[in-house]
């Protein structure tokens, strides 16, 4: 059975332009809705996938930080070369990492973290989570449970070697918030069970922004944007972008 792939986008709405990043071993349909919500109100969106994600997760072995941090600089160049000049950013888990990494890195009009882990799990913890995404991801492919198991075993022949770098960057970028000035919206999920939700408290209060705020959703996991609260989470990022000082 092929299943259908799912694609990179950019919604072209009005002049204000946001960057969606989607989180580790994830991809852009993590955030294709709020793409969708927000063109409808006006904004630009891009979500770019980064190497490795999206496709066969015997893509994602050979791909790491360096890899992906180079395809969220290629999309923040796009949304410029397509003459966008004012460009917030949101992102979820390591995109929101990596939202925090491009505030302080180039100009953004606002930044917005979700569910982004500030605290490192060991690498054994990060490769079971990789080892699930592989199953699940064959799962979905309609495979039966002999090929799935053949291929699993075949899989973890291969090390992922770059999460030692994916924990290496996000310890970096924890160093770094500091240096964000830009506002900034953080958002944890009370309920998320993937990263430690404290993480959100480190991102708000080490950032040095005036503006600046923190939500927490009560009924809402780590996949913040596909939860049961994403409605009220899509209302309230489009409140936070209106409040920007767009030049537009």
């Amino acid at each position: 059975m092929r299943i259908s792939q799912p694609k990179p986008f950019f919604f072209k709405s009005g002049p204000r332009a946001v960057l969606l990043l989607h989180g580790f071993t994830g991809n852009s349909a993590d955030v294709r809705m709020l793409g969708r919500f927000l063109e409808k109100h006006g904004y630009t969106s891009l979500a770019p996938h980064y190497a490795g994600h999206g496709v066969e997760p015997e893509e994602l072995l050979g791909t790491g930080p360096i890899d992906w941090w180079k395809d969220v600089e290629a999309a923040y160049l796009r949304l410029k070369d397509e003459g966008y000049e004012e460009i917030a950013v949101a992102g979820l888990s390591l995109g929101g990492v990596f939202s925090l990494k491009v505030g302080y890195t180039f100009p953004v009009k606002g930044l917005i973290t979700m569910c982004a882990p500030m605290y490192m799990k060991t690498t054994d913890l990060m490769y079971e989570g990789v080892l699930k995404y592989a199953r699940e991801y064959k799962k979905y492919e309609g495979k039966d449970t002999e090929v799935i198991e053949e291929e699993m075993k075949k899989f973890q022949e291969t090390p992922m070697e770059s999460l030692v770098d994916l924990r290496n960057l996000i310890a970096d970028v924890k160093t770094h918030v500091d240096l964000v000035y830009a506002p900034l919206f953080v958002v944890q999920g009370s309920l998320d069970d993937v990263i430690n939700p404290d993480s959100a408290n480190v991102i708000y209060e080490q950032a040095e922004s005036f503006d600046k705020k923190l939500k927490w959703y009560e009924k809402s996991g780590h996949v913040i944007t596909l939860d049961q609260e994403k409605e009220q989470l899509h209302h309230d990022i489009l409140a936070f972008l209106d409040s920007l000082d767009w030049s537009e």
